[in-house]
């Protein structure tokens, strides 16, 4: 049996099930006590956007996502994220039977991996897989989604049009569902961080791949465009659930990063 094992636990996340849960705990009582619709909050998705940074900046923000991710009866889950410690040529695909986790391991879908490997000509590079921007988000399915099957992508050097295809394959199937993994714009000042990630908004809202390419730093772009080519194909509606930059958890606005949710529906 082949365990992905956690590589950030205790860094981007803490490494003990009752902190995970007194955070979730309190993202959830803050969005409960913040919505505007409480009717947003049974809203079904099978298709997000979520942030990766530390869970004490974006863990509102993906946990937005992840809650109406997990209100889809959803059997398996594709993660795709941007590889930050390997050079890829293309992405990887984890043929993993299980997924760590502080709160317990998520079971991972290996004949689903080895179908899109197969499917996609994509391969397997294992020290890809100690990646956090697809790490951080399996607390979060395991909380909401706790039996859902789970195959972990990390990409390099890819084609968002590659992407799209493995991307819209999967959304055709309906107990399937796709998380995107990115941050925004990283480390300017809070007036051109706002800036700059509203074309990246912008581009998610109005389902508009080439607008990314006139400005959004997102450095999870690749997977963004894919999403929204994907998104196209299938008439998916896009849905802005949170944008929200560092500052609003440290206070320094000097040097920020972004950070937004979204659905497709």
């Amino acid at each position: 049996m082949t365990i992905r094992k956690t590589a950030v636990a205790g860094q981007f996340y803490p490494a003990t099930a009752p902190e995970i849960e007194r955070m979730f705990g309190y993202f959830n009582e803050m969005l409960e006590k913040s919505i505007r619709d409480p009717k947003l909050l049974e809203t079904e998705t099978r298709a997000v956007i979520v942030p990766h940074a530390g869970y004490i900046y974006s863990g509102f923000t993906a946990n937005v996502a992840h809650r109406l991710l997990g209100n889809a009866d959803l059997k398996r889950v594709l993660v795709i994220g941007p590889s930050h410690r390997v050079y890829l040529e293309g992405t990887s695909v984890g043929p993993f039977d299980a997924y760590e986790t502080p709160l317990g391991d998520l079971p991972g879908d290996r004949e689903l991996a080895e179908e899109i490997v197969a499917a996609f000509g994509m391969g397997f590079v294992p020290q890809a897989h100690a990646e956090h921007s697809t790490e951080v988000q399996f607390p979060f399915l395991k909380a909401f989604q706790a039996d859902v099957k789970v195959v972990e992508m990390v990409y390099g050097d890819e084609d968002a049009a590659r992407l799209a295809r493995v991307i819209a394959w999967a959304l055709k199937r309906p107990d399937t569902g796709v998380v995107i993994s990115t941050d925004l714009s990283h480390y300017y000042d809070i007036q051109k961080a706002k800036s700059l990630d509203a074309i990246c908004l912008e581009a998610v809202s109005s389902l508009n791949p080439a607008r990314l390419h006139e400005g959004c730093e997102a450095c999870g772009k690749i997977g963004v465009e894919g999403m929204l080519i994907a998104a196209r194909e299938l008439g998916l509606e896009p849905m802005i659930l949170d944008y929200r930059t560092s500052a609003d958890a440290s206070g320094d606005e000097s040097q920020v990063v972004g950070y937004m949710s979204a659905a497709f529906i």
